[in-house]
């Protein structure tokens, strides 16, 4: 990102907090890159005033973090651009390891229903409002979510001595 770009990021937040005073809990500059801290109780409408009134029309990606065994354990980020003013920012809003729900932005940018699915399915972050909430990557039965820092490297599974290579019943 230009400097320009990190300039129009700073305008951006400030822009968020004239619309809600709550709205910015903590603004990040990080190698060029703006991303601004949003309370889980207001993400959706804050997307809805990013999308609407400051054209950050695309959502590009939808991620997570888990900061086990720190708390808030979780991190939702969502990869905003706005394509008319040649922009782009992070939104970032944070989850306590035991409640990890943060309202759905699939009524904002429809596309984020795969990336939130995906996020769901390997971190085991909710998302309320979300229409199709089911896994995406594994199958239903998977028990866990294996991109989360306490997931067992092994994984929870006994695989059936049957499934061994070589495997022979006596």
């Amino acid at each position: 990102m230009a400097e320009s770009d990190s300039q129009n990021a700073s305008v951006v937040a400030e822009q968020l907090r004239q619309w809600h005073a709550n709205a910015v809990s903590e603004v990040v500059e990080f190698r060029g890159e703006t991303t601004i801290v949003v309370p889980r109780e207001l993400l959706r409408a804050t997307a809805e005033y990013c999308r609407a009134d400051l054209q950050f029309n695309l959502l590009s990606d939808v991620t997570s973090v888990d900061r086990f065994p720190a708390e808030p354990r979780f991190e939702v980020n969502y990869h905003l651009v706005s394509i008319p003013n040649k922009s782009k920012i992070r939104l970032r809003t944070r989850l306590s390891g035991s409640d990890p729900v943060v309202d759905s932005v699939v009524p904002v940018w429809p596309g984020a229903g795969w990336l939130e699915r995906e996020v769901f399915d390997l971190m085991g972050i909710r998302f309320n409002g979300h229409p199709d909430l089911r896994r995406i990557l594994l199958p239903e039965d998977w028990e866990g979510h294996p991109l989360r820092r306490d997931y067992p490297t092994e994984g929870f599974r006994d695989i059936p001595a049957t499934f061994l290579p070589g495997f022979k019943k006596q």
